[in-house]
């Protein structure tokens, strides 16, 4: 729950610290570090951080080290277009196109995920949600 807080107010906070510098994605790379400050500490206090052997490394899906850029994708957006369409549509179409795109990767058990059909209710599930932040959107 409070990840999801987060989640709606991180996009305000990314926006009000872009302005404050003469080109927003520099802002970006603000958070990077704080980002990477952050999960270092975290993981430092619950002794959860571990330098990875090469043959470790060498086992992970090439796909799966692409998630940082993602994530810094997903901080570029947060930078030039949330102050743009307002937090609740931004944030709407975060979460609908995330769970939408989750019932996919669910039903077919892509990117390491176990197989869960995509059943009636979780295809209406998503289409209400598509509705319901259009709805945001346009209002």
């Amino acid at each position: 729950m409070v990840a999801g807080i987060a989640s709606a107010v991180q996009p305000g906070m990314t926006g009000a610290l872009a302005k404050g510098f003469p080109q927003p994605l520099t802002g970006g790379i603000i958070i990077g570090i704080s980002t990477a400050l952050t999960i270092l500490v975290v993981g430092l206090v619950f002794g959860r951080v571990a330098w990875p052997i090469f043959e470790d490394a060498a086992r992970i899906p090439w796909w799966a080290w692409l998630g940082g850029v993602l994530g810094g994708g997903i901080i570029a957006c947060q930078l030039l277009i949330a102050q743009q369409v307002g937090a609740a549509s931004f944030f709407g179409v975060i979460v609908t196109a995330g769970v939408v795109t989750s019932i996919a990767l669910d039903h077919f058990g892509w990117i390491g995920f176990e197989q869960h059909s995509a059943t009636f209710w979780r295809i209406a599930g998503g289409m209400l949600m598509i509705g319901g932040v259009t709805l945001v959107a346009l209002s």
